[in-house]
């Protein structure tokens, strides 16, 4: 259930609390006082886009939270496999704060992504916007409305299948990219024998490419190396060894009278020994480290033809490798194009067969849960003032598999006796779609196990004793769920357990929207509002008053 919204420097509200109830909530106010901007927060902190400029140009920050408490045992541990943290106590908080161009989200403070947040929103609120009936016209919007309704059977069948088709896209596709003619599979072949023969004449072998570089930067720079070693060797031969040497003979002259003197004298001699060692190591390295012009543009070569590879068939030389180990299978492939293609063909039946079943078996889930759909949809548009409804589904097989199965239904509806049942995009009007969404939202918020709906003016299209009808219906509604409903229509309203007033004021140079929780006599008042319009006369009030009695009864009823 959904506690309390917190709303902050959001287009015109400059900071609201909405403490909600359960059952029935209903929502009323003039026309633009900001009935919108409640709906867009919520929809704003479930992940959805941000209208433009919906942050106050004033305010550095905006910010919507939703205070949720869920007692569902089941809706508790789906959110713990989505690794929702700390919800043991119940409670669940989802906020976002928009800053400039940026948008944060968190739950219960933990930062997520907006992809997190709409999975958790699917398990908590279920909320119908302006003009969503319309997607009743779309009929692949039918199949997910179906699969929703049925998911605990349908979930474990639609995995299977999906599946078993991604295998079946796989083969389909190897199977086409491996299908060519005589000409083309030569050209294929030609290209990868080239290939297969340059990187295996380059006999690579791997870290081979670092100690290329690695040689090539010491040839590179071989004179400057050879000058300068050859001068320090020099430097040590013709000076510093042979003053060592004296240093050495003078203390040694002496060393016998003092033991320091000894320990200084062995220093020295340590000095010589790695003078001595200098010499001979630069001495050595002088003779082997000479670097020909023939060594050094053989090295460039094959630095360049391993690079070359590299750059060619992977960035690595055992990714240039694993390139080559690919091309040898592809080259057995396509040399052996027939009997490879003949096993595809033969592994691509017996997974289209695989699919055929469990599609099959889907299917017939499916029709299944439709049959109970339709007639609960059925039996919810009688409720409705849909007096002679038929209401159905029907199954179309499309010619293409896909993940989804083989399935193409949507909903027929006939609303007149005597009338042929039509597609529902064919024969349904804007009143007509609100009613039959309303309906079938009815049916989903049981086996969605969803707590709490919301309604954004439901009730469009409608009035009269279909007004009164469709009242009851949410009502109905509102008694195992918690309902939130936006209306301009007094028959709801009146039906409210709880009733929130959405006003637009205007205070010091600055336009502001306030929400008010209205007790019995404001909520009689804001009725002969809805009911009378400008002028509120005390027969309008009656009538309010009356409206309200009968809703109270109906309640009861």
């Amino acid at each position: 259930m959904l506690l309390n919204l917190h709303i902050k420097n959001m287009a015109l509200i400059d900071e609201i609390d909405i403490n909600f109830e359960d059952n029935l909530n209903i929502l009323t106010g003039e026309t633009g006082a900001g009935k919108s901007i409640v709906i867009d927060s919520i929809m704003l902190a479930l992940g959805g886009k941000m209208p433009k400029d919906f942050v106050r140009k004033d305010a550095e920050y905006g910010l919507v939270e939703l205070l949720f408490s869920i007692e569902d045992s089941e809706v508790i541990k789906r959110l713990q496999e989505l690794e929702v943290m700390d919800i043991t106590g119940g409670e669940l908080i989802l906020s976002r704060k928009i800053i400039g161009n940026r948008s944060v989200s968190k739950v219960n403070g933990e930062t997520v992504t907006l992809t997190k947040i709409r999975e958790i929103a699917d398990l908590l609120l279920d909320l119908h916007a302006q003009h969503e009936h319309q997607s009743l016209l779309i009929p692949g919007n039918h199949l997910k409305l179906l699969d929703r309704y049925g998911h605990d059977t349908l979930d474990s069948l639609k995995e299977e299948v999906c599946e078993i088709y991604k295998e079946y896209a796989k083969i389909k596709t190897e199977l086409l990219a491996n299908t060519m003619d005589e000409e083309e599979k030569r050209r294929k072949l030609d290209l990868m024998e080239f290939e297969r023969n340059e990187i295996m004449e380059a006999s690579l072998r791997v870290g081979e490419d670092d100690e290329l570089e690695e040689q090539y930067r010491k040839a590179s720079n071989s004179k400057n190396i050879t000058e300068s070693v050859s001068n320090a060797y020099h430097f040590v031969e013709d000076s510093a060894y042979e003053e060592i040497d004296r240093a050495v003979r003078q203390m040694t002259s002496v060393s016998e009278y003092d033991k320091e003197l000894e320990s200084m004298t062995d220093m020295l001699f340590t000095v010589s020994d790695l003078i001595s060692d200098f010499g001979r190591s630069a001495r050595n390295y002088l003779e082997e480290n000479t670097f020909s012009d023939e060594d050094f543009r053989l090295l460039e070569e094959r630095l360049n033809t391993v690079n070359h590879l590299k750059a060619k068939y992977g960035k690595t030389i055992e990714a240039v490798l694993a390139y080559g180990e690919q091309l040898d299978k592809q080259y057995e492939k396509v040399l052996n194009q027939e009997q490879y293609l003949a096993e595809l063909r033969q592994k691509l039946a017996s997974v289209e067969k695989q699919l055929e079943t469990a599609s099959e078996e889907l299917s017939q889930e499916r029709k299944r849960v439709a049959t109970e759909l339709s007639a609960n949809i059925k039996n919810a548009l009688v409720d409705l003032n849909f007096l002679d409804v038929q209401f159905d589904m029907v199954f179309e097989k499309q010619e293409n598999y896909s993940a989804s199965g083989f399935d193409n239904p949507y909903f027929i509806i006939s609303t007149n006796i005597g009338e042929e049942m039509k597609p529902l995009w064919q024969v349904a009007s804007g009143g007509e779609l609100s009613r039959i969404m309303l309906a079938m939202k009815s049916c989903l918020a049981d086996a969605d196990r969803i707590n709490t709906l919301i309604f954004d003016e439901i009730d469009v299209g409608i009035s009269g004793r279909t007004a009164q009808m469709v009242a009851e219906k949410i009502h109905g509604i509102g008694k195992n769920h918690q309902v939130i409903c936006i209306t301009h229509l007094p028959q709801i309203a009146a039906m409210a357990n709880h009733h929130y007033l959405i006003e637009k004021q205007a205070c010091d140079g600055k336009t502001t929207t306030s929400i008010s929780q209205l007790d019995s006599e404001s909520e009689i008042m804001e009725l002969a509002r809805l009911i009378g319009g400008v002028k509120i006369t005390d027969t309008v009030i009656q009538s309010a008053k009356e409206m309200k009695e009968l809703a109270v009864k109906a309640k009861v009823n």
